[in-house]
Parts: C-alpha cells; structure tokens; sequence
C-alpha cells in the first residue's frame, strides 16, 4: 500500500499544512465516487466555481451543472429523490458525451452517488463509458461515528419517520441492517466499496483520501495536487442549503413525515413544498446557534461505529490502493459524541421561516421548479403572485 499518511501527521504536528500529494498522469479522469457526508458537496462547489479556470492548466470540469446527480442515479439504476423527476438514461448519455468532449485533457467528475453502484457489473459500465484505463477512482472517507448523524437527518429530509436511535438500532443491531435505509451500508461499508471499485479499475488506479475534519480546506487541497492544480485555486464556495438540520429541525420534519405519509398525498407535493420549500427555504434563512441541540449519538452506537471504522481501515490498507491521510482517524470518536442531548426546542422564527418556505413554494407554482429559486424571490412578489393565485380560485368558484 502506498501511503502518504505518515508525512501528512508529521505535518500537522508541527503547525503546517499536510504534503502536497503527486498529480495523477495527464488525461486522468478523476472519478471522485464520494461516498455521502464525506465533504462532497464543498468540494463540488468548490470545483465548479472554479470551473472557468480550470482549463488554462489542463483540466476539466465536463458536468454543466455543479452535481450531475441525475445523470449519476441514471448509471446506477437508482430512483430520484421522493417526489422528484425520474432520472433517464439521456442523463447519463449526456454527461457521459460532456466528458469525452474534454479530450486528452486531465478532467474530474464528482458525485457521492457513484457509492450507490449496485453491483460490479454497473461499476465496471461506468469506467468504461468514462474513459476505461483513463480513470483514476477517488474515494473521500469520514469516521462513521460522524456520518451516521448526518446520514440520518438526511433520511428524514427525503420522508424517512424513524427516530435516530431506532434507526441507529437497525443499521447496528438488527440483521441484515437493510431496513429502513438499505443504502447506507452499501455507501458506508467503505473497505467493500474500495474493493468493488478495485476490481473494475486495480488498486493502482484507486486513491482513498481520508478527510481530516481539523484541516478545513485540506480536500480542496489534495485535489489540486492531485489534479497538478495551483495552490489555493480552488476555494470554498458557501452553500448554505447543504447544512445538516439541527436535532429540533429534524424532529420538526419527521414529525411532519408522519402526517404527510398518513395523509394519502402524492410525493410530487413532498418534494414541492416540503423539501424544496419548507426545508430549503429554512436552510437557507436560519443558522444554527449555539443554543441549538445537536444530534448526539449514544455511548453505545458510538462504540460500535468506532469498532467497525477500525475493521474497514485494516482492509483498506490491506487493498494494495494509495491512501492520503491518516486511517486511524476512521475509528477516532469525536468530543462531542456521546454526550446526552438536551430537550431539543425549535425557535419560533425558525418555524416561520419553514411554514414562509412552504408557502412560497405554492406561490411560486409548478412544484417549485422556477427559473429562480423559492428563497431567492423576493417575499413582496410572492405574495403578489400568492394572492393573485388565492383571487383567481375565488372567482372560480
């Protein structure tokens, strides 16, 4: 195994940024397959930020939009979002022709829903389609004692109802840990995704990146090494929407689900109202304070999740794959974990903001897919069309 987690440590201790890792080969395309929660958003707004500048040293952001989810769920043979367009094999085919649109130039493709490939005959299409021995596999890796939290809310903002610990009970205790959410372990069994994906490519075309969550930018940093980019051209893009909920937020929401899923309505509205409504819009207008209640794992999960971090990096590291960071920080248990969490309370502002979300969506109309987003237009043209809306369903009637 090739290892560059050594230099890396040396570096943080002394108070300096971590080695620049060696650029991949001119005309790489880098396939970044995330998995979720492990930086890839940032990351992918980071790159399509600086997706103008790229070229002028060789690379090439083929995707015309920052995450070409569509046309990844479209390869992977996975459903949309609830609620949400079914995704085609046009999607695909379209991104598929966008890269090799790039030539022999060095390009990247990121999406965290590679991780979702159901099986190597799937991975082993889209290496092919991709480039073939042109891929190089990029994996970015996070202690699962830190993902579960994050996985979890975002289950509920797809419909999930079940509690954290309920669902921390199914994924850990309960054979074959495929209910409700058959997904996670498919991403999150990190060493079997590894390996799946070195069965399509080898080992010497797979990097695994572990995230140092102490180092802010140090994703963006490997990847402008690895991709020969200058230092600091690729800087965060904030993104507000992408925040995790709070644990009142996400109480707030599968509360929510319960009604919405006892109520016989179709998903479509879910996703207008709900989820890029309510959700989105709440995202975007409220940050979480210091008085607002975390998701806290228990002592028990947490355990679990460090013992099972700890069996993933020997396997990994027995793969044979190059490994940027340190692996023992895949089964390192955060301060905070654990802790007891307190009565989780929403603010009255921040219920507003949602129900105001919600709102806006239906004024908006046609499922809140505008040319401007519902939290981009303005609360005085909203109301308008609201009205508006309200007057002429008066009349009808």
């Amino acid at each position: 195994m090739e290892t560059d987690c050594t230099s890396n440590e040396t570096q943080r201790a002394a108070g300096r940024p971590a080695a620049r890792p060696e650029a991949l080969p001119a005309g790489t395309r880098l396939l970044h397959i995330g998995p979720h929660k492990t930086g890839t958003t940032a990351l992918q707004g980071a790159l399509f930020a600086a997706k103008e500048r790229m070229p002028a040293y060789g690379v090439e952001f083929p995707a015309t939009s920052r995450h070409p989810m569509q046309a990844v769920l479209a390869a992977c043979a996975r459903p949309g979002m609830i609620g949400d367009t079914t995704p085609t094999e046009r999607h695909w085919t379209r991104l598929v022709e966008q890269v090799r649109a790039t030539g022999r130039s060095t390009s990247v493709i990121s999406s965290e829903f590679f991780a979702d490939a159901p099986d190597d005959a799937t991975v082993a299409r889209i290496v092919e389609q991709l480039g073939g021995d042109r891929v190089h596999v990029v994996v970015t890796l996070r202690p699962l004692v830190r993902i579960m939290p994050s996985q979890w809310q975002q289950y509920v903002q797809n419909g999930l109802r079940m509690g954290y610990e309920e669902w921390l009970e199914h994924m850990l205790r309960k054979a074959p840990y495929e209910k409700p959410n058959p997904s996670f372990w498919r991403r999150h069994r990190h060493d079997r995704l590894v390996e799946r994906w070195v069965r399509a490519v080898g080992a010497e075309r797979v990097t695994v990146v572990v995230v140092d969550d102490r180092d802010r930018d140090g994703l963006l940093r490997t990847f402008e090494g690895l991709l020969g980019l200058p230092a600091h051209l690729l800087r965060p893009a904030p993104d507000t929407a992408n925040r995790s909920l709070t644990l009142a937020e996400t109480e707030m929401l599968r509360s929510l689900n319960k009604e919405f899923r006892g109520s016989g309505l179709p998903d479509e509205l879910y996703s207008a109202l709900v989820r890029n409504g309510a959700v989105m819009h709440m995202k975007n207008t409220c940050s979480p304070t210091p008085r607002d209640v975390r998701i806290s794992t228990p002592d028990w999960a947490v355990r679990a999740a460090a013992g099972i971090g700890a069996g993933m990096a020997g396997r990994i590291e027995a793969a044979g794959v190059r490994v940027i960071g340190d692996t023992a920080l895949l089964s390192a248990v955060p301060q905070t974990a654990g802790q007891p969490a307190e009565e989780p309370r929403i603010a009255p502002e921040v219920a507003a903001q949602a129900l105001y979300g919600a709102l806006a969506a239906v004024a908006a109309g046609h499922g809140g897919r505008t040319a401007r987003p519902v939290h981009r237009t303005p609360s005085k043209e909203l109301v308008k069309v609201l009205g508006h809306r309200c007057l002429e369903r008066l009349r009808r009637r």
